[in-house]
This record gives C-alpha cells, structure tokens and sequence, in this order.
C-alpha cells in the first residue's frame, strides 16, 4: 500500500512538474501584438485576468494547451500545440476564449491542431508584463522598391502590301518599250525604249495588288517603379540614443519599446 503511494505521488509530482514547465501567451491582436497575458497553469475563468474574450493570437512556448470558448473548460474547445499562432480566426475562436489548461502529453486528442509551418517573425512581440515605453521618432525616410519590367502582348494590325504582280510587270514592260521605241530617233529612241519599258514594268507590277491588313501579336515591356514602399527605414531616441528600425508601415510620433530600447509592437 505504501509503495503504490509512493508511486502515486511522484507521477503526480512528475505531472506537476510538466504542467509548471508550460508555458502560453495570448496576444489582444493579431500578430502577438497588443498587451499580452501568460499562463503556466490551468485558469478556468478569464473574467479574473480581464482577458476573458480578448485574445486574438497565441504562442504555445511550451507544453500543449486546451483552450476553450466558456468558462471552466466548456463550449467548443481545442488543442494547442507548441508555436505560434498569428491569428485565431481559422479556429473560429479570435476573441473567443474564456479558460485554458496545460494538455496530458501522452494522451491523443482529435481537437488537436498544430501551428502553421510557416512560423512568423514575432521577435517585437510584447512579453507578458513587459513594460514598454514610448521614444520619440527623429527621423522617417520611405525606400522605394526597384524597378521591375512590367511586360504585355497586344494586338496590333500590320500592312502585309500583298504581292507583285509579276505578269503586269512583264506586260507593261512590254507595252511601254513599244510605245517609247515610237518616240524620237537615234539614240533618243533606244533611251526612249529602256525607259518606256522600265516605266511599263513597274506600272504593270501593281497592277492588281491590293495591301491586305492582318492581326497578330506583339509583345511589349516598360520598367515601372511601385507606387507604394518597400519599407520605412526609421530612426528613434531612447535614453539619449540613436535607433534604427526598418518597418512595413509608416510610425506614428512614437515606437513602443521596452527598457533596452528593442521595438515592441
């Protein structure tokens, strides 16, 4: 009877001891932005921590979590895997959370979901009570991106002139060799002759030749620079020091930061 106390209690204390291990931080926005709130153990009711339906984003540090639309673990609840969770609303629960608690390891759940492969670059987010501070921006300068080669086909009409016409072009030749040969005398009627027989020829190849317009495709390129900006390069003072920070959009008069001058979202 001892022993199998004795073995109780040091897998509870194992399970204790792996629950306290976990770890998860939900985010008001999106993003793990916003004020934030940690938890290491199970917290049935959010109304006490004043994040009751708040969350919008979540990063399982470490462990696996239940979380849950109602108070005491009911409604709709899932399976959080350890990551990074950007945003709830694929899981129909963005601002939609009222309790949460660490999830047996070895037991399987079929509410279980893992976080997106793609795990974000959430180094700015705000720790959970991590004071942040506002430091005046000095200095905004937008980068534009380079230029690409914007490139497209149109259809255009082209002249294809058509043909000569080979049998005019000889009959005409013919024709005004005949009439310039009636022209003058000597050499005048041989020069006569040539150039009546020139003239024929080239009055007779168009003789019948008609342009024909036809459609066909062409291809055309032009560089063209973005209208909007690839970043902000941005610089800040904190504590009588010089930042630098390159944003995705453009800052307000102040960063958020906290005690070591790092950006904070």
């Amino acid at each position: 009877m001892k022993r199998q106390l004795k073995i109780a209690l040091v897998a509870s204390t194992l399970l204790l001891a792996t629950q306290a291990m976990a770890q998860i931080t939900f985010y008001e926005g999106e993003g793990f932005r916003g004020r934030a709130y940690s938890a290491s153990n199970a917290v049935p009711n959010f109304d006490r921590t004043g994040f009751n339906d708040r969350a919008s984003s979540i990063v399982v540090d470490k462990g696996r979590w239940e979380v849950c639309e109602h108070a005491n673990f009911q409604g709709r609840c899932v399976v959080l895997r350890q990551g990074s969770y950007n945003t709830l609303s694929a899981l129909g629960l963005n601002e939609a959370i009222s309790s949460v608690r660490p999830a047996a390891n070895r037991r399987n759940y079929d509410n279980e979901v893992a976080a997106p492969m793609q795990t974000p670059d959430y180094a700015w987010r705000r720790r959970a009570n991590e004071r942040v501070y506002d430091a005046p921006v000095t200095s905004v300068r937008a980068v534009m991106g380079a230029p690409t080669e914007r490139c497209w086909v149109e259809r255009q009409q082209v002249n294809s002139g058509g043909d000569r016409n080979v049998g005019g072009a000889i009959a005409g030749a013919l024709i005004g060799g005949v009439l310039g040969h009636q022209v003058g005398g000597g050499t005048g009627k041989d020069l006569a002759t040539v150039g009546g027989a020139v003239a024929g020829g080239v009055i007779g190849s168009n003789v019948g030749r008609n342009g024909q317009t036809t459609s066909q495709d062409v291809r055309k390129c032009e560089n063209t620079t973005s209208g909007t900006p690839a970043y902000w390069d941005v610089t800040y003072n904190f504590h009588g020091q010089d930042h630098r920070v390159q944003m995705t959009a453009p800052p307000g008069n102040t960063v958020a930061v906290n005690r070591d001058g790092e950006p904070r979202q």
